[in-house]
């Protein structure tokens, strides 16, 4: 997979809430995030195809919510740490990030946005 990911036009399904709008980011993302840790894509590879300015850009805009945000930012970080860190180091860093990703996916889907899925 290396086709770059528009959030905009899968995210903006008219009549979709936001908060559906949200979970479905989120459970996209854990799939990135279980890729990533798998090794089926690499850091590179995820900043290209999900973790881009575009869709950061409109994470920020149209979503408006802090937690995704924030799995945006590490999820752009991430080729960094292989550029910046021992070999040994970054890979210890890279699966903390994506545990960091991993839990705050799951707070975007707990609570009442998980009643906005299954609707």
């Amino acid at each position: 997979m290396t086709k770059k990911i528009s959030l905009q036009p899968l995210l903006s399904a008219s009549g979709e809430t936001l908060e559906r709008r949200v979970a479905v980011f989120a459970l996209l993302n854990l799939g990135i995030i279980e890729s990533l840790a798998n090794g089926v894509l690499s850091a590179t590879e995820a900043r290209k195809i999900l973790f881009h300015a575009e869709n950061c850009l409109f994470v920020r805009k149209h979503l408006r919510e802090k937690v995704a945000d924030e799995i945006m930012s590490h999820g752009v970080q991430l080729p960094d740490l292989f550029e910046v860190l021992p070999a040994e180091e970054a890979h210890l860093q890279f699966q903390r990030q994506l545990a960091i990703m991993r839990s705050l996916c799951l707070k975007l889907i707990e609570g009442k946005q998980m009643g906005a899925l299954i609707v």
